[in-house]
C-alpha cells in the first residue's frame, strides 16, 4: 500500500477575492510513496486546517478535499473551495495572526490521514485582510504637516519639467547600477560611490542582535533570483564567505545549524559540545548540544515555532529574510536540471555540498558530497529538510539536533 513520506506545500501563492464568492487560497503539494516514488495520477484524501496563533493552535477553519495528483505527483487545490468541516474562511480575522496551515493526507483517497505537515502562512493573509479597503467610502483626506511646512510642498509640475534642461552636461540625472558584492553604486557618467554600510564587512547590524559570526564577519547580503520560481534568495549559505564556485568550494560551505537555534556560536563547525539539553529557546552557551535519545532535539520540551517566518524567535537570517518552507525548497528542486548535487549547483542558488554535523558523536559527515538544508517546516517531532548528493535529491524529515546548512529566502 502506498504511504506518503514527503509532502511539499507551495502555500498561498495567490489569493482570489470576489465580491460574491468566498475567499480562496491556492495550495500545492508533492506526494511521494514509501519508495520515494512520485504518486502520480492518483486521487488522495486531504484535510486542511487553518490554525491560529501557533503550529498547534486552535483550528479556525477545517475542510476536506479529494484532489488527483498529476504526472509530476503534484496536487493543486483552492483552500476555501472544499467540503467545510468547521468554520469559514470569510470570517477569519487575518489581522489577528499569525496563522498556520495544517495538511493531513490519505494517499488511498479516504480519510485515514497518515501524514501531517504544518507551515506558517506568510503573505496571502495580508492580501485577504487588505480586501477591507474595498469598503472605504466618503472623502478621505491625508495631511502630512511636515511636508506641508516644507519648501518641497511648493514644487509644481512646471518646476519638475525644467529640472534636466540646461547646458551643463555634468549635472544631468544619472542612471545607477550596483556592484556584484552590493557595496558600490555606479553612475551613468562613469563615476561611482562606495557605501560602507552595505559592504560584506559592515552588515552585522542587519542580523539579529547578539548574532555570533564564525568566519571573518557577517555573511554578505547579496540577492539571487530564480526566474522559474520567482523567489529571491541570498546567494550564499549563512556563514559562507562567498557564493559557491563549485559544489565542493569550501569557502561557500558556511555554518551548520541545529534546527530552531539562533546564531549563538553553536553553528561554528568547531564549536564545543555538551550533553545537557536546553529547557529554553536561547541556550546561555555556544555549545553544539548532542541529543542521542528520542526525539533527538536539543530543546526539551520541543518548540515548533522557533524558525517560523521573519519574526521567528530564533530566526538567524538578516532583516527581511527567513528560513524557507519545505514548499519553497520543493519548488526550487523542481526547477533544477537534474535531481542531484550537479543540478543543485547548476541552479541559480548554486547550492554546494557542505555535509552535516551528527547529533550523537559530534562528527562532520559527508563533507563535499552531501548538501543538507533546513526548512522551517515541522513534521511531528522532526523537521523537514532538502538533501542531495551525486545521484539523488529530495525533501525528507530529520532530527532537530543535527547540524545542517541554512540558505535564507527574502520574505
Amino acid at each position: 500500500m502506498k504511504k506518503i513520506i514527503s509532502i511539499g506545500a507551495a502555500i498561498l501563492l495567490t489569493a482570489s477575492v470576489f465580491a460574491q464568492a468566498p475567499q480562496k487560497m491556492s495550495y500545492q503539494a508533492v506526494i511521494r510513496n514509501s519508495s520515494n516514488t512520485l504518486v502520480i495520477n492518483t486521487q488522495v484524501g486531504m484535510q486542511i486546517s487553518i490554525l491560529q496563533g501557533a503550529a498547534g493552535g486552535t483550528a479556525v477553519y477545517v475542510e476536506t478535499q479529494t484532489p488527483t495528483s498529476n504526472a509530476n505527483g503534484l496536487v493543486s487545490i483552492e483552500v476555501g473551495n472544499g467540503t467545510v468541516v468547521s468554520g469559514s474562511v470569510a470570517s477569519i480575522n487575518w489581522a489577528n495572526g499569525p496563522y498556520f496551515i495544517k495538511t493531513e493526507t490519505d494517499p488511498t483517497g479516504g480519510t485515514n490521514y497518515t501524514i501531517t505537515g504544518t507551515s506558517q502562512m506568510l503573505s496571502v493573509p495580508y492580501a485577504l485582510h487588505a480586501k477591507t479597503a474595498e469598503t472605504l467610502t466618503g472623502n478621505i483626506t491625508e495631511i502630512d504637516p511636515i511636508f506641508g511646512a516644507s519648501i518641497a510642498a511648493g514644487i509644481t509640475a512646471a518646476d519638475t519639467s525644467q529640472w534636466n534642461i540646461d547646458n551643463d552636461p555634468t549635472n544631468e540625472i544619472q542612471q545607477l547600477s550596483g556592484s556584484a558584492i552590493g557595496d558600490t553604486l555606479y553612475l551613468q557618467n562613469g563615476g561611482f560611490v562606495i557605501i560602507p554600510g552595505i559592504s560584506a564587512a559592515n552588515v552585522s547590524f542587519q542580523y539579529p542582535a547578539g548574532s555570533v559570526f564564525c568566519a571573518t564577519g557577517a555573511t554578505a547580503i547579496v540577492n539571487v533570483t530564480n526566474p522559474i520560481t520567482g523567489s529571491i534568495w541570498m546567494d550564499r549559505n549563512l556563514g559562507a564567505t562567498q557564493a559557491a564556485t563549485s559544489s565542493t568550494d569550501t569557502n561557500s560551505y558556511g555554518d551548520l545549524y541545529q534546527w530552531g537555534r539562533r546564531s549563538d556560536g553553536h553553528q561554528c563547525r568547531t564549536s564545543p559540545t555538551v550533553n545537557t539539553l536546553s529547557s529554553i529557546d536561547q541556550p546561555t552557551n555556544a555549545n553544539f548540544i548532542l541529543a542521542p535519545n528520542s526525539p533527538r532535539d536539543w530543546r526539551s520540551p520541543q518548540n515548533d515555532n522557533l524558525w517560523q517566518g521573519v519574526n521567528g524567535v530564533n530566526n538567524p537570517c538578516p532583516s527581511g529574510y527567513r528560513l524557507p518552507t519545505e514548499a519553497e525548497l520543493e519548488a526550487e528542486l523542481l526547477s533544477w536540471s537534474s535531481n542531484n548535487s550537479a543540478g543543485a549547483f547548476a541552479s541559480p542558488l548554486k547550492l554546494p555540498t557542505p555535509g552535516y554535523r551528527y547529533n550523537v558523536s559530534d562528527s562532520l559527515l559527508d563533507v563535499g558530497s552531501y548538501g543538507v538544508y533546513w526548512s522551517s517546516t515541522v513534521a511531528g517531532t522532526l523537521s523537514r529538510y532538502l538533501i542531495f548528493y551525486s545521484s539523488f535529491a529530495n525533501t525528507f524529515y530529520y532530527f532537530r539536533a543535527y547540524g545542517n546548512s541554512v540558505r535564507c529566502i527574502k520574505d
